[in-house]
């Protein structure tokens, strides 16, 4: 990539490789080396949003989840999608109950193996595949029960297009979960999703608020203020609390782009946003690309011959040698085990070859699907639903965040300089972290430094936003004063007469600055504009 390259450059460059048009669902992610999760802005370069060293690690999702997945235009944008729930089933984010979760491993296995076959299949051959973070044996048996009686016959087509279908009604279908703290202190993982903001506590959606009810959202610091305006002129304003400002301010951006995307009629209708109260400088944020109502008017029109493409084999479930693309943690050597980075045009030749199928189970993965979770049910509320039969944590999943690996090293080595131990679950980062954690490392680095610099990051923050919030106060104060003056000297120079001011020109002060400032002024101003005009007329 030039330097100068725009995102934009780079999606398009991917989704051409690709062959894919229905593209706006799509987006490219990374992680900088804080941990913190981005979304590859295309109105910007790519180098400049990058704070680690090349080669870049980037990876391909679904940014706006459809409304209605099984109703996309072509089958490789359907097989995308696909690709990206079956992930999230994996990454424990798309959390359902246990009847439902065999329905959508069936789908999938009858996507990738094909029919069952009693001399391909042996007993237990569901066993060998990771469908969840966690299986249970009565599940594993209720996913082939389904795969062998049910579902004969289905094309991988069709099983993906079942499987979407079911992923939709489900109540974290399109979550991508921001891990936060309500003002109780409690965790919860706020999401965006095609039909509005969700709060899950638990294992219970806590909040639904449809995206016409959402006013505004703005952030201070790591402080998310969600206004929500509902019938009968209710208002009320929700509040949470990220790990990080950093973690705030994507949460926001997020927040603000799935609203334009999903509640928007037309492009022309975006603004720029801005977290700015009146003295404190924000951060502005405009959505750049196309809302769903205008991308599903444009799928509509396209008519192309359907692009191949490139499944996983089907493979035998007995030896699965293709099932897997590379090895898993749990087989690599402690002192190799870190994030494996691949160079941008490698990226895009290995998306279209890579192995899309399920990883073969690890046998450390032996627990309990559906746990006993939290006992108590949801409230008869209509905003209120359970979601699964366990807490929702999308930070057990067995999958790592792509991270530059010298910045991984780097995060070892200042490990190791502090005394704590590396080990293999801590070199593990799921993308959605957990704040407690995150607060006791801080905690932890605090306690190592007692004498280094009075004042913490956010405290240093929060006293240099003070301090610009004085200034800026005193500079408008100013300047307002000034504009007065010189209105005031402009009214009392005029022919305008009233008492008021005919009382001003009277006073020895007012003269004094009429014959001795103002009237030389204006002859100066009159004598240069006079040879302004003069030497535009010779001209």
């Amino acid at each position: 990539l030039q330097r100068d390259a725009k995102g934009q450059y780079l999606f398009d460059l991917l989704c051409h490789h690709l062959n894919l048009l229905e593209k706006d669902y799509f987006g490219i992610r990374f992680v900088d080396p804080d941990k913190q999760r981005h979304w590859l802005e295309f109105t910007k370069s790519v180098v400049k949003q990058m704070r680690a060293q090349p080669p870049f690690t980037m990876c391909f999702r679904v940014k706006f989840y459809p409304t209605d997945p099984a109703a996309l235009k072509e089958e490789i944008t359907r097989y995308l999608v696909f690709l990206q729930i079956k992930r999230d089933l994996y990454h424990g984010r798309l959390l359902c109950k246990t009847s439902d979760a065999a329905l959508l491993a069936a789908y999938i296995l009858q996507a990738e193996i094909g029919d069952y076959d009693p001399g391909k299949h042996p007993e237990g051959y569901s066993s060998k595949f990771q469908f969840f973070p966690k299986h249970s044996e009565k599940l594993e048996r209720k996913i082939a029960e389904i795969h062998k009686s049910e579902l004969s016959g289905q094309t991988p087509a069709t099983s993906e297009l079942n499987f979407l279908r079911k992923a939709q009604t489900l109540e974290t279908y399109g979550v991508d979960p921001h891990p936060c703290k309500d003002v109780s202190g409690n965790a919860a993982f706020l999401a965006f999703t095609p039909f509005g903001f969700v709060v899950l506590q638990g294992n219970k959606r806590v909040h639904f608020i449809k995206w016409n009810e959402v006013t505004k959202m703005k952030f201070e610091g790591k402080t998310f203020y969600l206004y929500v305006s509902q019938k009968e002129e209710k208002k009320i304003v929700l509040t949470y609390f990220a790990p990080t400002p950093e973690a705030c301010k994507h949460l926001w951006k997020c927040g603000i782009e799935n609203q334009a995307f999903y509640k928007l009629e037309k492009s022309s209708q975006v603004r720029t946003v801005s977290s700015s109260n009146l003295f404190f400088k924000g951060s502005r944020f405009r959505y750049s690309g196309r809302v769903a109502k205008e991308v599903m008017e444009s799928s509509a029109k396209i008519k192309r011959e359907p692009p191949e493409i490139h499944r996983a084999g089907l493979v035998p479930s007995r030896s699965c040698p293709s099932i897997t693309h590379g090895p898993r943690l749990s087989s690599v050597p402690r002192t190799r085990r870190r994030a494996v980075h691949i160079s941008i045009m490698e990226g895009l030749e290995s998306l279209r070859d890579s192995a899309h199928s399920t990883p073969v189970r690890s046998a450390s993965h032996g627990d309990a699907f559906a746990g006993p979770g939290r006992s108590g049910r949801a409230e008869s509320s209509e905003r209120v639903a359970v979601i699964a039969d366990e807490s929702y944590s999308p930070a057990d999943s067995v999958l790592p965040t792509p991270v530059a690996e010298h910045s991984l090293e780097l995060m070892l080595l200042s490990r190791q300089a502090n005394g704590a131990p590396c080990s293999i679950e801590e070199e593990k980062e799921s993308e959605a972290g957990t704040p407690a954690a995150e607060a006791e490392a801080g905690g932890e680095l605090r306690a190592l430094c007692p004498g280094a610099g009075g004042l913490g990051p956010a405290q240093a923050q929060q006293v240099n936003k003070f301090v610009l919030s004085v200034l800026r106060l005193l500079l408008v104060t100013v300047g307002l004063l000034f504009v007065l003056l010189l209105l005031l000297i402009v009214l009392t120079e005029s022919d305008l007469d009233t008492a008021f001011f005919r009382d001003i020109r009277q006073t020895p002060e007012f003269e004094q600055f009429h014959y001795q400032y103002f009237c030389p002024l204006r002859r100066w101003f009159a004598c240069k504009l006079r040879a302004v005009v003069s030497l535009l007329i010779d001209t």
